[in-house]
């Protein structure tokens, strides 16, 4: 059976009134490049109108407070997940855990030709939000980088609809993205002894979002203890850019900074979590080949539940903590107060 039959047969469903889980057959998959998954009711319309929103979780649970946030910008209609892992479980979530939505839409890519597939392209387009999964980011750069579904998520942003992303999601949605094209998952010491070294993989121009024209996210911030690599993403960019208006932005697990068409942005967590802003506004004291990076007097704002950051100047009203890292030949330290 075609995808498209298929989807008919699951449009059928939904107005006899089922709620469904189901993906099309694995002949489709293989040889479109997809695996498709759906649940609710796909031809109920949506209840509200959509608002411009992004929403940037740091990975692990999800804070729901601020997935209702992104829901109601999506007018409580129908959410597309993108992924290149997985399969169903964020669709569930958002359907049955976070609820609200008319239905959830998944397509899970296996392969970059699927990214001009016109039935993706049309289940994109008709979005009402858009979610991108965490998963590994550098499939999200080979699958999706100049296609037209790059495109297509583009414009569905420009039109005014919201998109969120969490983990390798989160990482693909500012300006510039931490790859991962190596293969593997760089540590915060590893990066600040090489920085300019092959493992410090950067991709620009590839989605392009409000307020993120000069930004760097990360995610399971300090968890991971990511601050190190996130100055060296910064001392990297800011070499290779010869710029120094870069702006990076850590979200802690269970932790989203969700932004209005406006550009405020209000942090939601589920455990105390923060959003860390890293505005070095200079370049590193000591960036060379075969070096460790020296920056010292890098500054760092966090942001909680109770402060906000507006986007269009990085400015910081209540902020939950103010800090300065030094880095002393691949050594990071943090001052005290």
């Amino acid at each position: 059976m075609r995808l498209t039959s298929f989807r008919h047969l699951l449009c059928g469903l939904a107005l006899a009134g089922f709620v469904f889980a189901t993906a099309a057959p694995a002949a489709d998959a293989a040889r479109d490049g997809y695996t498709y998954y759906a649940i609710g009711d796909l031809a109920k319309p949506r209840p509200e109108p959509v608002q411009p929103g992004l929403m940037l979780v740091g990975g692990g649970d999800w804070p729901y407070d601020a997935f209702r946030w992104f829901v109601a910008r999506a007018g409580h209609g129908r959410i597309v997940i993108l992924r290149a892992s997985g399969d169903v479980e964020a669709q569930n979530e958002f359907f049955h855990d976070v609820g609200g939505i008319t239905a959830a839409q998944t397509l899970v890519f296996t392969d970059r030709r699927a990214a001009s597939d016109a039935e993706v392209l049309r289940i994109v387009r008709e979005a009402d939000g858009l979610f991108l999964a965490g998963g590994d980011q550098s499939n999200y750069v080979r699958f999706w980088k100049g296609t037209p579904l790059n495109a297509a998520i583009d414009a569905h942003v420009r039109a005014g609809k919201p998109i969120g992303g969490t983990s390798a999601g989160l990482a693909v949605l500012g300006a510039y993205a931490y790859g991962a094209m190596d293969g593997g998952s760089l540590t915060s010491p590893d990066a600040l002894a090489e920085p300019a070294g092959p493992a410090v993989t950067l991709v620009g121009d590839f989605l392009h979002m409000p307020y993120l024209e000069r930004v760097i996210t990360d995610s399971h911030f300090g968890k991971r203890e990511r601050q190190g690599r996130l100055i060296t993403f910064l001392a990297r960019l800011a070499h290779e850019q010869k710029r120094s208006d870069l702006v990076g932005l850590g979200i802690d697990e269970y932790t989203a900074l969700c932004i209005a068409g406006d550009g405020e942005g209000r942090v939601f967590s589920g455990n105390g979590g923060h959003v860390w802003l890293f505005r070095p506004q200079r370049s590193a004291d000591v960036y060379a080949a075969g070096k460790p990076l020296s920056f010292r007097d890098v500054p760092v704002t966090g942001i909680g539940t109770d402060g906000r950051l507006h986007l269009r100047d990085f400015r910081v009203e209540r902020p939950a903590f103010e800090a300065r890292y030094d880095v002393e030949a691949g050594r990071l330290s943090r001052r005290a107060p």
